[in-house]
């Protein structure tokens, strides 16, 4: 992707992918479990309830779609798109269910060219979240969305039961 001294790529994942991004899920929960409060489960592992649903036709009319994040080809992350409204709004077009970008690329922009990238594919209304507690996550989205948007989009502070913690509403396309 241009803009970057990196090459960047958000490829769908196929379902040979799926153990990889299986895998780096774990990565994500353990981040996340900072903020969360979640533990392992009695195997040492943390539950997704949802991924095997980014690979089945169901999941795919849900607007679920799995995306494997690489760096010079090397993977580096992962993104689950969906239409599961943070806030129950049936208008919305896309949603970011799950982002991760390994902690060794983070800092660097390329979770921002990501985020166009994805923005770009998938034009109509939008929505990101974030946990409340979550301050970096919060910064990144802000940010990134702003700059994106030119400054064109909503914030939500949204609460239980539907989430708790923020959500950024805006209206993507290419640029």
């Amino acid at each position: 992707m241009p803009g970057c001294e990196y090459d960047v790529k958000l490829d769908i994942a196929t379902i040979e992918d799926k153990t990889v991004v299986r895998n780096l899920m774990q990565l994500y929960q353990h981040d996340l479990s900072e903020f969360n409060g979640q533990d392992f489960n009695a195997h040492g592992m943390f539950e997704y309830n949802y991924l095997d649903h980014y690979w089945t036709p169901g999941g795919r009319a849900d607007g679920r779609v799995p995306f494997i994040v690489r760096v010079d080809d090397a993977v580096a992350g992962f993104v689950l798109k969906n239409r599961v409204s943070f806030l129950g709004d049936e208008r919305t077009d896309h949603v970011i269910a799950e982002f991760f970008i390994a902690r060794k690329w983070r800092r660097r922009g390329i979770g921002r060219i990501v985020a166009f990238a994805l923005f770009d594919r998938f034009p109509g209304e939008w929505e990101v979240g974030e946990q409340r507690s979550n301050a970096v996550a919060i910064a990144f989205w802000r940010k990134t969305i702003d700059r994106y948007t030119g400054g064109r989009f909503e914030e939500v502070d949204a609460r239980p039961p539907q989430w708790d913690g923020y959500v950024q509403r805006f209206i993507a396309g290419p640029r």
